[in-house]
C-alpha cells in the first residue's frame, strides 16, 4: 500500500523549507496546507484522506511566521491552536514569545506563565523569572 500522497509530499517539501531556513517559503506552503487540510475536516467525503492534526500544522505553520517576522500573522494563528488545544504548553510558549518580539510584554505575561505551569517552560531571566536572592543581614 503507497501511504504517500501529495498532501503528504507538499507537508514533506514545506517541513525541508522550514528546516533549510527559508521561513517566508515554508510558511507560504503550510498556509495552503492548513487550508487544505481544514477543508478536507469540514467535507469528510474527500477521496484523499488528510492524515495530519490541523492543530498540528497549524502550530508548524506558526513556528515559519514567527521565524519570518510575521508576528501578527503568528499570534492569530497560535490563538487558534490555544483555542482549540487550550493545554498545548508549547503553543502557550511561542504566543509568549511572539508577544514578547513585538514588544507587548504586558500581554506575554500570561501566556508564559501558562506555559511554564503547563509544560515546564521557564520563563528566560531577562522577563522576570529570575528570584530575587536575599542576602542575610548580620
Amino acid at each position: 500500500m503507497n501511504t504517500t500522497t501529495p498532501f503528504s509530499l507538499r507537508l514533506s517539501w514545506a517541513q525541508g523549507l522550514f528546516e533549510r531556513g527559508d521561513h517566508l517559503g515554508a510558511a507560504t506552503a503550510l498556509a495552503e496546507l492548513v487550508d487544505e487540510a481544514e477543508s478536507a475536516r469540514l467535507a469528510p467525503a474527500d477521496s484523499e484522506a488528510v492524515l495530519h492534526s490541523v492543530t498540528e500544522l497549524r502550530l508548524l505553520l506558526a513556528r515559519a511566521y514567527f521565524q519570518s517576522a510575521q508576528l501578527g500573522r503568528a499570534e492569530a494563528t497560535l490563538r487558534r491552536v490555544v483555542e482549540d488545544s487550550p493545554t498545548d504548553s508549547y503553543a502557550h510558549l511561542l504566543l509568549g514569545r511572539t508577544l514578547q518580539r513585538a514588544g507587548r510584554h504586558a500581554e506575554a505575561a500570561r501566556p508564559l506563565a501558562l506555559a511554564e505551569v503547563l509544560g515546564g517552560y521557564a520563563k528566560p531571566q531577562a522577563y522576570g523569572s529570575a528570584r530575587a536572592e536575599t542576602t542575610p543581614t548580620a
